[in-house]
C-alpha cells in the first residue's frame, strides 16, 4: 500500500475516533509526555547555542560544542561517571546494537553471548544477528517474576564468554535485578568478560552508579526519562575497545559517525536534571500511583494477573497486568475511546500480533500474555488521573470480554 493511501486511512481512523473529553496518557514505554523545560531547552539550543557543527571550528561551531560538552557534564555526573566515556547515539537502540556489534567486531577470539530471556528486542535482535555469524548465544532463564538465574549464569562463564547483557530493569514487566552481585559473580569467574547493562528504563529511576556496578557497558535513552526523542548515549568504560558499526564523517566522537543532536542532547540533559533535583518527590508519586493502578485494578476486575514482581523490587513507574478472556489490542482501542492511552505487549512487536517473548519467559500462557496491558506512571500523573483510569477500565473490560467466544471463569487469578 502506497504512503498516500495510509495517510487517508490514518486521517479517517483518526476522525472516526474523535476527540475524547479526557485523556490520559500512560505509554511512556513506547514514547511520550516531554518535561516543558526539556522542550525549551531544545528550542533554546536550535535559536542559539546548537545551530552549528560542534566540530567546526567558527563561532557556532564552538557554541554547539560548548552546549555538547555541558549536557555531556551533566548526564555523566547522573550516571557517576567520566564524560569521555560517554558516546551519544540518537536512541537507546542504536546504543545497544553499538554496544553489542561493536564488541564483537573489536574481539573476535571470544564467540560466545549471554543475555537473559527477556531482554529488549534491540539486545535479542544484534545477538541473533551475531549467531548467524558464527557466535553462539545463551539466553539465561528467569523466574516467574523476570529474575534472572544466577546459577545458571555462573555456570556458563567460560574462556569463550565474551559477552553478558542483562537490563538493570525490564522495559515490560519492572523487574528491578540485583546488577552488582551480577556483574561481580561475572567477574570472579573471568574479569575478560564484558558486561553490558541496557539501562534505558532504570536510568534515573533507580539506582544506577556505574562505578558501583563494574560494568562495562550500559545504554540509556531520553525519552524514557521524559526528555525529547532523538537523544541516546552508550556508556563505555576506559579500555573497553570498540568498533564503529556505522561508517561516515566523524564529529566529535569516534564511535558514531555523523553530526550530534546537539538540541535533543540539550533536552535529554535538562531531562537528567529535572530527574535528580527531584528525585525523591517524583519516585515516591510514580510510585504511589503505580500501586493505586494496580490495586484498583486487581482488586475490582476479575481474571486478573499481575505481571512481574511487587513492592521494591519493582520498577517505580511500571504496571503490566493481563486481563484473561480479553484480546489486548482491542482493550487498548477501546480504552483510547475513552482518552486513556495504554498499550499491549511489548512495544515493538504490538503492530504484529504475537505474545510477548518477556511474558512466556515468566510461563504465561499465550492467551495470558495476549490480554497484557502496560501503562507507566510519569511525574505528570495526578491521583485525579489514575481515578478516571480505574473508572473507565471495567466498562471497557465487560464489552471486551462480552464479544469473546471464551467467558471468565469467576474469580480473580493469583
Amino acid at each position: 500500500m502506497k504512503i498516500s493511501d495510509l495517510s487517508t486511512d490514518v486521517a479517517a481512523l483518526l476522525e472516526s475516533h474523535g476527540v475524547p473529553e479526557r485523556e490520559v496518557y500512560l505509554d511512556s514505554e513506547n514514547s511520550g509526555l516531554v518535561f516543558p523545560e526539556a522542550l525549551q531547552a531544545m528550542v533554546q539550543a536550535y535559536a542559539s547555542g546548537g545551530q552549528g557543527h560542534p566540530s567546526i571550528t567558527h563561532r557556532k561551531g564552538w557554541e554547539a560544542y560548548e552546549t555538547l560538552l555541558s549536557a555531556t557534564r551533566t548526564i555523566a555526573g547522573a550516571l557517576r561517571c567520566q564524560p569521555e566515556d560517554l558516546v551519544f547515539t540518537h536512541s537507546g537502540t542504536e546504543a545497544n546494537n553499538l554496544a553489542i556489534t561493536g564488541l564483537a567486531r573489536a574481539h573476535t577470539t571470544r564467540k560466545k553471548l549471554i543475555i537473559s530471556d527477556i531482554e529488549h528486542l534491540s539486545v535479542t535482535f544484534p545477538a541473533e544477528q551475531l549467531q548467524k555469524e558464527g557466535y553462539r548465544v545463551v539466553t539465561i532463564p528467569v523466574d516467574r517474576e523476570g529474575f534472572v538465574d544466577h546459577e545458571f549464569l555462573a555456570g556458563q562463564i567460560d574462556t569463550d564468554t565474551l559477552l553478558v547483557s542483562v537490563a538493570p530493569v525490564n522495559h515490560e514487566i519492572g523487574t528491578v535485578q540485583d546488577i552488582r552481585a551480577m556483574t561481580e559473580l561475572v567477574k570472579d569467574r573471568d574479569a575478560g568478560v564484558a558486561v553490558h547493562l541496557d539501562s534505558c528504563d532504570a536510568f534515573c529511576k533507580t539506582e544506577l552508579d556505574l562505578e558501583k556496578t563494574g560494568a562495562d557497558l550500559a545504554s540509556i535513552s531520553s525519552h524514557k526519562i521524559y526528555g525529547p526523542k532523538g537523544a541516546g548515549a552508550l556508556f563505555v568504560r576506559d579500555g573497553t575497545s570498540l568498533d564503529p558499526i556505522i561508517r561516515g564523517q566523524l564529529s566529535t566522537q569516534k564511535l558514531w559517525a555523523g553530526v550530534e543532536n546537539v538540541p535533543a542532547i540539550a533536552g535529554f540533559a535538562k531531562a537528567v536534571e529535572l530527574m535528580q533535583n527531584n528525585r525523591d518527590q517524583y519516585l515516591a508519586g510514580m510510585t504511589q500511583l503505580r500501586d493505586n493502578l494496580i490495586s484498583g485494578i486487581t482488586d475490582t476486575i476479575s481474571d486478573t494477573l499481575l505481571n512481574g514482581p511487587g513492592g521494591e523490587r519493582r520498577a517505580p513507574d511500571n504496571v503490566n497486568i493481563s486481563f484473561l478472556n480479553c484480546e489486548g489490542e482491542a482493550l487498548t482501542v477501546e480504552m483510547s475511546l475513552k482518552g486513556v492511552y495504554v498499550s499491549s505487549g511489548s512495544a515493538c512487536t504490538s503492530r504484529v500480533l504475537q505474545p510477548s517473548h518477556v511474558l512466556l519467559a515468566i510461563r504465561r500462557r499465550y492467551e495470558e500474555a495476549h490480554g497484557s496491558i502496560l501503562m507507566k506512571t510519569t511525574p505528570f500523573h495526578t491521583e485525579s488521573d489514575i481515578e478516571y483510569v480505574l473508572t473507565s477500565f471495567p466498562d471497557a473490560v465487560q464489552r471486551i470480554r462480552s464479544l469473546s467466544p471464551l467467558k471468565p471463569g469467576g474469580g480473580k487469578h493469583v
